[in-house]
């Protein structure tokens, strides 16, 4: 079965005191994962060593820590990034890339984030690949094609032994704070096409084997039902990985 993740995006929350209290409840949870269920917490870099130590010592097969964001230079005249070179001399083996917000306010293109994702597979770092449309695509009904291009022009120079250990996160950014939903149905959808954009490219085998995560408000409420589709993977998780309870029973809720 592909890995099933629950990912926690953390964004710009929380003091260090909270966090280390937000990983204490959730990690005295309590669980019984199996052997393809895995939950990331991608925390401010900040926070990376500390999660990474309570993580390992509770569960480290199956619960990793995980950066926001990397630079997609290996070193330089860069002054507050941080490298991917940087991340694996600290032990992270996960990266967010390619966030929606990343996107919106940092300038991040299709381009520049191939390079991060060369960055970090150059570094043993797999990254979590973020993709989706904004509301005007959606309402102009392009929206297959707008994520399409987002896989093709961002991971497809890579080989299927590289791409087949990626995770690709869906981002449905229409639905995020605008007060429009996406239904279960729509995230289903959404996710056998870039699934099927895979398959075009290197074939349904390798396509199988990567895990597409669901980022449109995942919520303790709707996270069963959501898991149970075929082609969702578990979820990247913002506003509620801040609530020890709430992302409790998301990882509970992976397949």
């Amino acid at each position: 079965m592909r890995k099933q993740i629950a990912a926690a995006n953390w964004k710009m929350n929380l003091t260090y005191q909270q966090g280390e209290k937000l990983l204490d409840e959730i990690l005295k949870a309590g669980f019984d994962l199996k052997e393809h269920q895995y939950a990331l917490f991608a925390v401010p870099f900040p926070y990376l060593l500390m999660t990474r130590s309570e993580v390992e010592e509770e569960f480290s097969s199956h619960f990793a820590a995980a950066a926001q964001n990397c630079h997609h230079k290996k070193s330089g005249a860069f002054t507050g990034e941080v490298s991917a070179e940087m991340l694996h001399s600290m032990n992270i083996n996960y990266c967010v890339v390619g966030h929606s917000e990343r996107r919106e306010y940092n300038g991040e293109t299709n381009s520049i984030l191939a390079e991060k994702v060369n960055a970090c597979l150059d570094n043993f770092i797999t990254p979590v690949f973020c993709c989706g449309e904004p509301l005007s695509i959606r309402e102009s009904g392009t929206q297959n094609d707008y994520v399409a291009a987002q896989l093709k022009e961002s991971l497809f120079h890579l080989p299927a032994e590289k791409i087949s250990t990626l995770i690709i996160a869906y981002e449905p950014i229409w639905a995020i704070g605008t007060g429009k939903t996406a239904s279960t149905a729509q995230a289903q959808e959404m996710h056998q096409y870039l699934r099927s954009v895979l398959a075009d490219q290197y074939g349904k085998e390798v396509a199988d084997l990567i895990p597409i995560l669901y980022g449109g408000s995942v919520k303790a409420a709707n996270a069963k039902e959501l898991f149970a589709s075929p082609d969702v993977d578990g979820g990247l998780v913002g506003g509620a990985s801040l609530v020890a309870a709430e992302f409790v029973e998301i990882i509970r809720a992976l397949k």
